[in-house]
């Protein structure tokens, strides 16, 4: 558990984190465009027991642990977070299950004060483990990354990585309570835009689950492959309904980047991720925390805020926090892939999507 005043040993030495309130006031944080601040996603590490096309190169080298945040740093982070109103964490990666003591990073995120809810974006190889002492430690539920039901496809697309693990991890999941489950695929042209996406489609019919298709987005050096190979969201939903017939639509409360549709009679729903082609950026409350503690504005920009340098520098819980305000208020609007502009100076695995 953080301490008042912590300390703790890295390549560097001993460093000393500025010492905490007696207690916070819990005051929301808006940008400069009105949006609430409320969601903070957090990537635990850059690196992954996968190698997804899409996200980075087989090769991909890992940035050394002495540029991570430590246990102690994130949840000083945290906590500050949550005094400007944050009341949502996701935790993501990499893949985020790989982190040493992550069941008890959870805990330690889940009874921070205004902390309401705690999620993880994971690939579920490990969860037939870890699910339940996650849900235990205060782990609300997961979205599982998932892009095809064909096992050899799968293992072409994920490189490494085999469907049976992740089937295990899905009901391992349900079965300890983090639910909603809800399966996210990146569709990619001429790879999953078929009947991959009918198969994933079809598991919503008998299961109260929520399978998102999300379009590709270009990022760092794999970015010419995912220009060229992005299957729009009118795309994705034209082909479930050439198989299924009109859906219906669900509730949308523009906040969920999600939009959501039901197969007629299904138990389940269908989600569409459209940020290439119809972002949703009206209703973003998010920003991002890197492995590297950056505060991410915008996942399809590279504006950030240096947030651990100065913390490892003795920065104090108040300069800390007016670094993080400022850094929300400066949330950009959107993207701008419109423009011909993307983000360069990082992987998706860097960031946590």
């Amino acid at each position: 558990m953080i301490s008042n005043v912590s300390l703790y040993t890295n390549s560097h030495g001993k460093v000393t984190i500025a010492p905490l309130p007696a207690g916070f006031t819990i005051e929301p944080t808006y940008d400069s465009y009105g949006r609430r601040i409320n969601y903070l996603r957090i990537s635990l590490t850059d690196a992954c027991n996968l190698r997804c096309v899409y996200c980075m190169p087989e090769d991909m080298t890992f940035r050394h642990r002495s540029e991570l945040m430590s246990d102690e740093e994130m949840l000083y982070l945290v906590k500050i977070a949550a005094s400007l109103g944050v009341t949502k964490i996701r935790l993501t990666g990499g893949e985020p299950t790989i982190r040493p003591g992550i069941v008890e990073l959870v805990r330690e995120i889940a009874a921070t004060p205004g902390v309401k809810d705690v999620a993880m974006t994971t690939n579920g190889i490990l969860l037939d483990k870890l699910a339940r002492p996650l849900a235990e430690a205060g782990l609300k539920r997961v979205n599982v990354s998932i892009d095809t039901l064909d096992a050899e496809k799968f293992h072409r697309i994920t490189r490494w990585g085999y469907l049976d693990d992740v089937w295990r991890g899905i009901h391992a999941a349900e079965e300890a309570g983090l639910a909603p489950i809800k399966l996210n695929a990146v569709v990619v042209r001429h790879f999953n835009d078929g009947q991959d996406m009918i198969d994933l489609a079809q598991l919503t019919v008998e299961n109260d689950w929520e399978v998102r298709f999300i379009e590709m987005m270009p990022f760092g050096e794999v970015s010419d492959f995912q220009q060229t190979n992005v299957v729009t969201y009118a795309e994705m939903k034209a082909r479930i309904e050439a198989h299924f017939g009109p859906l219906e639509e669900a509730s949308y409360d523009y906040v969920d980047p999600s939009r959501p549709f039901r197969i007629q009679g299904a138990m389940g729903t269908l989600g569409f991720i459209s940020s290439v082609t119809e972002p949703f950026c009206q209703g973003c409350g998010r920003v991002r925390l890197t492995a590297d503690g950056k505060l991410r504005l915008c996942l399809l920009r590279d504006d950030e805020v240096d947030l651990l340098t100065p913390l490892r520098a003795g920065a104090s819980w108040d300069e800390l926090r007016a670094l993080m305000r400022d850094g929300a208020y400066h949330k950009p609007w959107g993207h701008e892939l419109s423009a011909g502009k993307f983000a360069e100076n990082r992987a998706m695995n860097q960031i946590g999507g």
